[in-house]
């Protein structure tokens, strides 16, 4: 066990915003005081972002569940032949939008499954009838995995991809596909995905032409300690590059209805997500926002991750697919919902923007 003039020394530079090691992050992840970590990641959060809690109203739409990827932690996607199949149409997606647009949506986060049979046209027909139709609406589509199938699809450079899309009216992208940036753990859980090294080259290359991207985490697939820490000194190392990620969103493997469940995972606590949330605030001191997943861990557990690091709510989500497919219940919070939780806990709410502009403060 550590001794505390370790760990003082870890939290002394962490407060310092001087980058944690391999060694240092081990040392913190194995460290059972939840108390003095949560404490210590609070007080980061308070010097970096000081108390105001931010939330967006975004919806989040899949186009597709089709899907060559076959990764053993999704309970969302289907073959080609599936009954279960399908693929949205143009009109299909705008109706969705407007949907969101009505209820406020200033975001619309819009992924799906790594689909053979869709050309680069399709993804740029709804970025320009989304930008034409819904001029104010964040366009934050396709993830770095979708972004590499699309130019391998396309047969045209990466690069060339990301310019066509920004062309036709791409403005952000998020971070998915991430799950861990470590390959002896992604070949194992999603064999056919991207290696780590092709979600940095995607994230790298996009910031390069100006999109900003979130960047995110799954943890429970098996991973060590170190393979976390990994993932999270490597996100630190490509915003220490570009300065492109805005935030930062972790959360636990969702095991039900998926290949990995009959396998082997690793079961996940509230504890667990609240120390990953502590340990992230602490490790990537390069990153302002750190996003609390209701989603995925309940308001209540979302509502002490405030207090373990991060700052930011989430969003709304109007509409929910993926994580909703592995079982978990993912209704649609209202932004009067999210407020009322937020200064439940004595902490001010602001409404954002994708960009954490604020638009409205209550």
């Amino acid at each position: 066990m550590l001794i505390e003039t370790e760990l003082t020394a870890i939290y002394e530079k962490a407060l310092a915003r001087e980058p944690l090691d391999i060694e240092e992050g081990l040392a913190l992840f194995k460290n059972n005081d939840l108390v003095s970590l949560g404490t210590v990641a609070d007080t980061l959060r308070k010097m970096v972002c000081g108390d105001l809690v931010t939330f967006v109203i975004d919806s989040n739409i899949n186009y597709t569940n089709v899907c060559v990827s076959g990764c053993k932690f999704c309970a969302f996607y289907r073959s080609k032949k599936s009954r279960e199949a399908y693929t949205l149409t143009l009109e299909e997606i705008m109706e969705k939008i407007k949907k969101a647009v009505d209820l406020g949506a200033t975001q619309i986060l819009l992924q799906g499954g790594l689909n053979p049979d869709l050309p680069i046209e399709y993804y740029e027909d709804i970025l320009k009838a989304t930008q034409e139709r819904f001029p104010h609406v964040q366009r934050h589509f396709f993830s770095p995995s979708e972004i590499h199938f699309i130019s391998k699809t396309s047969g045209i450079s990466l690069r060339e991809t990301l310019e066509r899309l920004i062309e036709a009216g791409l403005q952000s992208l998020p971070g998915g596909g991430a799950e861990i940036l470590d390959d002896e753990i992604r070949k194992k859980v999603s064999p056919n995905k991207i290696s780590w090294e092709e979600w940095k080259k995607v994230m790298v290359t996009a910031h390069s032409l100006g999109l900003p991207t979130t960047a995110t985490m799954v943890y429970g697939l098996g991973e060590s300690y170190k393979s976390r820490i990994k993932h999270l000194i490597r996100i630190r190392e490509i915003q220490d590059k570009t300065g492109g990620f805005t935030a930062f969103i972790p959360w636990s493997f969702q095991p039900q209805n998926t290949k990995l469940a009959r396998e082997t995972y690793m079961s996940s606590t509230g504890v667990d997500y609240l120390k990953i949330v502590a340990i992230s605030r602490l490790i990537l001191n390069n990153i302002r926002n750190i996003q609390a997943s209701w989603v995925t861990q309940g308001t209540k557990v979302a509502q002490i991750a405030l207090f373990y690091g991060a700052n930011d709510f989430g969003g709304t989500m109007i509409e929910e697919n993926v994580v909703r497919a592995a079982g978990v219940k993912s209704n649609y919070l209202p932004p009067e919902k999210i407020v009322r939780l937020i200064k439940d806990i004595g902490r001010p709410a602001a409404q954002r923007t994708t960009l954490y502009k604020i638009i409205k403060e209550y």
